[in-house]
């Protein structure tokens, strides 16, 4: 095998270990459940399943997931079949729960989705449907960071290595002419790789100089004094780019379709909810936010977080095939065959129902 073949297989190998690491914490919490599931009265089980188990992240960006929940539109549309949630910290942990079976359907980043198609060698999951775009900024402290040029020698977070604002920074700093080395972090700009939940601590504390990041995480930095350098959506066509998609194990899509419909259906609805009552659904996320975390976000974090991301049904299936690209050209990724990924076909009859346009894969949906 020839040296660089070589090195791009070890590379792709080491992108993949964060799913074994972060796996290996668990799966996911449950949701707070009240213990009354409101189902509808004549309500009937849908391809007579008892459940159907919904994961997602609580975050923002996941904002179709947490207003689907706190409204009961998931549950509204599978009838007597029980929606069960699991929240979770990150995608890894979230694409071994859905490899090992323990949940159906989840919402995810693009980075995880494709690593997962990967790591089954294309088999385990499809993604069947978009739910939000945008949502991601580099922050920077004013003091240290004036101006795009300042980012280099600076110390720049990231949340996990090969993961999608890690992959998007890697690019954009590979834009400027920087060189950094993808596995390490080190070069001309030393990226961070550093959990969410403690960037704002390192932020506060000085240890980073500014982070590339999904809300709300962006807006508790500026809420922390940092200031927006950029936001990633000014460098995709029409500002928009792929966030959050929804993915289902190819087993429960076969077996299951009316559930996995049903699902798709209350996500559009949500959508939909969400684009004509802002502020509504703003308070829904949140609150929903509160019952599985035990914590809401105040206002001056979730206002400008809420306005940043964009709750869309369409997955913009051409910019995950640009991500991957990214990973790829970052030394991340061997160059991925991810035709069938995409399976869009119940969304475009959710879709044409509603009386909305058809939305494309790209040329990456089943065959």
């Amino acid at each position: 095998m020839p040296a660089a073949s070589a090195l791009r297989r070890t590379l792709a190998v080491m992108a993949v270990l964060p799913l074994l690491t972060l796996a290996a914490c668990g799966y996911g919490s449950q949701a707070e459940d009240d213990g009354a599931v409101k189902v509808a009265a004549g309500a009937k089980k849908i391809d007579g399943l008892d459940s159907v188990r919904i994961g997602y992240f609580g975050n923002l960006t996941h904002g179709t997931a947490l207003v689907g929940n706190n409204r009961g539109l998931f549950q509204k549309e599978l009838g007597a079949t029980v929606a069960k949630y699991a929240v979770f910290n990150a995608g890894p942990s979230e694409i071994e729960a859905l490899n090992s079976g323990s949940l159906d359907i989840g919402f995810i980043g693009p980075s995880p989705a494709v690593n997962g198609y990967i790591k089954s060698g294309g088999r385990n999951l499809r993604i069947i449907g978009g739910s939000a775009s945008g949502g991601v900024k580099l922050v920077v402290n004013p003091d240290r960071i004036k101006s795009l040029k300042d980012v280099e020698g600076k110390r720049i977070a990231t949340p996990q290595l090969g993961n999608t604002q890690d992959v998007a920074f890697l690019d954009w700093a590979a834009g400027q002419g920087w060189k950094v080395d993808a596995q390490s972090g080190k070069g001309d700009v030393t990226v961070v790789r550093s959990d969410n939940k403690v960037t704002p601590d390192a932020f506060k504390a000085g240890s980073v100089d500014g982070a590339w990041v999904p809300e709300p995480t962006a807006s508790k930095l500026v809420a922390q004094g940092g200031k927006v350098l950029l936001d990633e959506a000014t460098l995709w066509p029409d500002e928009k780019f792929v966030i959050t998609n929804i993915i289902v194990r190819q087993e429960f899509l076969e077996e299951h379709p009316k559930a996995v419909e049903a699902v798709l259906k209350a996500s559009v609805e949500a959508n939909e909810w969400i684009n004509a009552h802002p502020e509504e659904a703003k308070a829904a996320a949140n609150e929903q936010l509160e019952a599985d975390s035990g914590k809401a976000l105040p206002a001056e974090v979730l206002d400008p977080a809420w306005k940043s991301i964009r709750f869309i049904d369409d997955p913009l299936a051409a910019t995950l095939d640009s991500q991957a690209e990214h990973a790829v050209q970052a030394g991340l990724l061997e160059q991925p065959d991810l035709d069938g990924i995409y399976d869009l076909t119940l969304l475009n009859k959710v879709l044409k129902a509603a009386g909305e346009p058809a939305v494309d894969d790209a040329g990456l949906g089943v065959k």
